[in-house]
């Protein structure tokens, strides 16, 4: 069986060097977007289109080196790097696969800029149904590259953008690059989402101011808009956060989130996964998503409506976090402990005894591991030129680990 050619282009096919012009030459089959195979009209080779689903395409690839052809598959840019590389690694094995890299837009576009690349995020929404990732990639990173696709171009970006109040980054679009019609342009995200650019386009995403509030574990209570004690405090917010064991990569639902503080600042532990902020009170809403436009915590999405039900469109979490959704019966615990992912962890905080009681007397049904540890903080408060210490309510939180059905 012949061994499979994945050929980075760089930008301009013209500008390759001699040895791997000459192996596309001796291609009896070449595989590419119709774009990419539009610049070798004049090759004798058999041209197969890459088109959705992939697997398709993989298949006639493993049929055609079965038969002993010469395969070359042409890629943008570099395929190890958000290309198709890795698929057909992952597809066909290590030994059935020779890469040949170039340089990426990613590149080509921070050379443009005269910048240093290695220390940018970079994303691809290619076949994305929402800007998650993006977003993600914003909370904690100066510069952020965006390899872009029809639905999300860079117009439909900065819309999504603006309509979360985001206003820290100015966009560089780059249209066009190593072709007569380059064109570079920098633009207040306001003025992108009017403009049209051509189909064959790059992001770069360049902060251009800090967040109001710098994001931080612990933050104090009075950096949170909130309602009067209608927030988790700092220290149990921090206790909580210890024992949900959040990774990079988790989802996370917090439950009943009132102004957003936990899930907030679990953005920062999950940096790499998702956050869903659930709270039914209209005005409670509206300070979680004036706390994340002042923190910068644009990961957060924030969720409104009536649970058990709004919960059922959510994405199954890593991680529970209820503060203040218990409500009057368990039907929201029973909802967040049947979808959540085995070996998963929830974590409840309560003050209410009766609360107490029907959470322990669930779990216990459930036969799931958990502890109790009972929170009692007490704050420095200045009396008569001295101090004295103020204690505040006292917080049970139990930690429930989701065992194995």
């Amino acid at each position: 069986m012949r061994q499979v050619h994945i050929v980075g282009l760089g930008l301009n096919p013209r500008d390759l060097p001699c040895e791997i012009s000459q192996k596309i030459a001796k291609a009896q089959v070449l595989v590419g977007g119709q774009r990419l195979l539009d610049c070798f009209k004049g090759h004798p080779a058999i041209k197969v289109p890459i088109q959705s689903p992939l697997n398709e395409t993989i298949e006639r690839i493993r049929k055609e080196i079965v038969e002993e052809k010469d395969v070359v598959v042409l890629a943008d840019g570099d395929p190890g790097f958000y290309g198709i590389g890795k698929r057909l690694l992952d597809a066909l094995g290590r030994e059935t696969v020779i890469i040949y890299p170039n340089v990426t837009t990613l590149q080509i576009a921070a050379s443009r800029l005269k910048i240093s690349w290695h220390d940018i995020r970079s994303v691809s929404l290619h076949g994305r149904q929402d800007i998650q990732s993006l977003l993600t990639a914003l909370v904690g990173n100066d510069r952020v590259a965006v390899f872009t696709d029809p639905d999300f171009h860079p117009a439909k970006v900065a819309d999504e953008l603006v309509r979360r109040g985001i206003d820290t980054f100015d966009m560089y679009v780059f249209e066009k690059l190593c072709t007569e019609s380059e064109k570079i342009g920098c633009f207040e995200l306001k003025e992108a989402a009017k403009k049209t650019f051509s189909s064959l386009n790059f992001i770069i995403l360049d902060r251009i101011k800090r967040a109001q509030v710098p994001l931080c574990l612990g933050l104090e209570d009075e950096k949170y808009l909130h309602q009067k004690g209608l927030i988790t405090k700092k220290e149990i917010r921090a206790a909580g956060l210890a024992a949900l064991e959040i990774e990079p990569h988790h989802t996370l639902w917090d439950l009943g989130a009132g102004c957003g503080s936990v899930a907030i600042e679990a953005s920062i532990l999950a940096n790499q996964g998702t956050i869903l902020a659930v709270e039914k009170a209209t005005d409670r809403v509206k300070l979680i998503r004036e706390n994340i436009k002042r923190t910068g915590a644009y990961s957060v999405a924030v969720i409104q409506g009536e649970m058990p039900g709004c919960l059922e469109s959510l994405p199954d979490p890593d991680r529970v976090f209820i503060g203040g959704g218990m409500g009057r019966d368990n039907r929201v615990l029973e909802e967040a402990c049947k979808r959540l992912k085995p070996g998963g962890n929830l974590v409840l905080h309560v003050v209410l005894m009766d609360s107490l009681a029907r959470a322990r007397d669930y779990l216990n049904g459930l036969n799931w591991p958990f502890s109790t540890t009972q929170v009692q903080v007490s704050r420095s408060k200045s009396t008569a030129g001295d101090q004295r210490l103020g204690a505040l309510n006292p917080v049970f939180i139990l930690s429930a680990t989701k065992t194995t059905p």
